[in-house]
């Protein structure tokens, strides 16, 4: 028994069915889950129109105009329809793979209701439409995600104050974004609507925006955003909004007030897991909410796993899905491997992106930690000079002794698919000396990457 559609829950259930596991997969919104209707796949199409726009405008630096008046806009309901569109299509296509399975689909919501005969799990079972029942399960997994953060006194209305599920209603594209919070979420939305041309303020609650990721890599989000008209207010954290009507008012704790026309709150998730059950089936959270799971995705009671956002451990839809597919084998008596965070590689979506995988500067600083590490920026290569591009960087981190790659960042136009070759690294012990010596293509980006570990080596003199 599954609670939870999104990828937490969906992959798995695939995974139990090709196992020879009967599954029942129960989610308000079935196939997909917030994930795919609301939260990640609507988000990066969003920000993929974002790109689109940005390109056209820096098309005539490279010798390609357009004639007459012609300028490039967003029609808006075009953007937003095709974001829901996509969004749509894939929730259709998870759909038919479950039902293809033989995996149970049930449309509602659902909850633990105790212990049952001979050690299985009740799971009391609401549908959409019709009357409830209960059924006893002998694994269930918790995949409930989780939901925007509430912060009293600037509560969400759909209208001017939104949260990143809102936006895609607006009838057009704001006059004055306000965005609070410049986690990875905030610095998402805010870059994506300052390339679309809109007035963007960015309200971080810290010294800098994306206090939590690389150094390195946050100053020069920070440096282009400013570069590209973004006001940046650090230091700054809102104590109320209002819609006044024809805008916002954002009063910060520190005196300082900002109006536009609307409102982004980006402030963090809370977990879906009140009213589950949990306390009284014996299942442990944590004083967030969050479900305690060890790195098979076991919860302290037998036979009842969690995967995905609600269990708080990294909110990426990778990791839900690698730890749903963990659970699945394990319960059904397959041999897997726990999850290993260092292994895990994650991207902003901002432009240029950031990736990471591994080891960082902070843990390497918390920990006084023995390494070597060599930073080149990534318009030192014959590709981003062809592109015109100047931000961004490779940044590797080895051990001195072995060479073995513990870490790396990538700042530029898809780290999400350049990093890959650094989170293998990471995740089979190669050394430097391996990627150094591994041919790439001329000229490529991914160039920049065995020229920094070759920088690493000579450097250092690893072998």
């Amino acid at each position: 028994m599954i609670i939870g559609g999104g990828p937490a829950g969906y992959e798995p259930a695939l995974v139990a069915e090709g196992l020879g596991a009967h599954v029942t997969l129960i989610d308000r919104d079935v196939a997909g889950g917030a994930c795919v209707l609301y939260d990640c796949v609507p988000s990066k199409t969003f920000i993929a129109s974002s790109e689109v726009m940005t390109n056209a405008r820096n098309a005539q630096l490279r010798g390609v105009a357009v004639e007459g008046d012609s300028k490039v806009v967003i029609d808006v309901p075009v953007l937003h329809k095709h974001v829901k569109d996509l969004a749509a299509a894939q929730s259709a296509d998870i759909k038919a793979a479950l039902e293809k399975s033989g995996v149970n689909l049930v449309h509602g919501s659902a909850r633990l209701g105790g212990a049952g005969d001979r050690g299985r799990h009740k799971v009391e079972i609401s549908p959409e439409h019709g009357d409830s029942w209960t059924e006893h399960a002998d694994v269930v997994l918790m995949a409930t995600g989780a939901s925007p953060r509430i912060v009293p006194g600037a509560e969400p209305d759909g209208e001017r104050i939104l949260t990143w599920r809102d936006v895609y209603d607006l009838p057009k594209l704001p006059d004055h974004l306000i965005v609070i919070g410049s986690g990875v979420t905030g610095a998402e939305f805010a870059s994506a609507y300052n390339e679309m041309g809109v007035e963007v303020t960015l309200i971080s609650s810290r010294d800098r925006v994306l206090p939590h990721e690389d150094g390195d890599a946050a100053q020069l989000i920070e440096d282009v955003f400013t570069r590209r008209g973004m006001k940046v207010m650090n230091n700054g954290r809102a104590s109320t909004v209002v819609n006044t009507g024809d805008g916002v008012r954002v009063d910060l704790e520190d005196g300082r007030v900002v109006e536009g026309s609307h409102c982004l709150m980006t402030v963090g998730s809370v977990p879906n897991t009140k009213g589950l059950g949990l306390a009284e089936s014996g299942v442990e959270t944590d004083k967030g909410g969050f479900v305690s799971v060890d790195r098979v995705s076991r919860t302290n009671v037998p036979g009842i796993y969690a995967a995905g956002d609600c269990t708080g451990l990294l909110m990426l839809a990778s990791v839900a899905a690698m730890q749903g597919r963990i659970a699945m084998a394990h319960a059904l008596g397959e041999a897997v491997q726990p999850l290993k965070l260092k292994t895990v590689s994650s991207n902003i979506f901002t432009h240029p992106e950031i990736a990471t995988v591994g080891i960082g500067e902070r843990t390497i600083v918390d920990k006084a930690m023995d390494v070597r590490s060599v930073m080149l920026p990534l318009g030192t290569g014959p590709r981003a000079k062809m592109a015109g591009l100047t931000d961004g960087f490779v940044k590797l981190f080895c051990r001195p002794q072995t060479g073995a790659v513990i870490g790396g960042v990538i700042v530029a136009p898809y780290a999400s698919e350049l990093i890959l070759p650094i989170t293998m690294a990471v995740q089979n012990n190669l050394t430097v000396s391996q990627i150094a010596s591994t041919l790439a293509i001329y000229p490529s980006f991914t160039g920049s990457i065995t020229e920094a570990a070759r920088q690493l080596v000579a450097h250092d003199d690893l072998s």
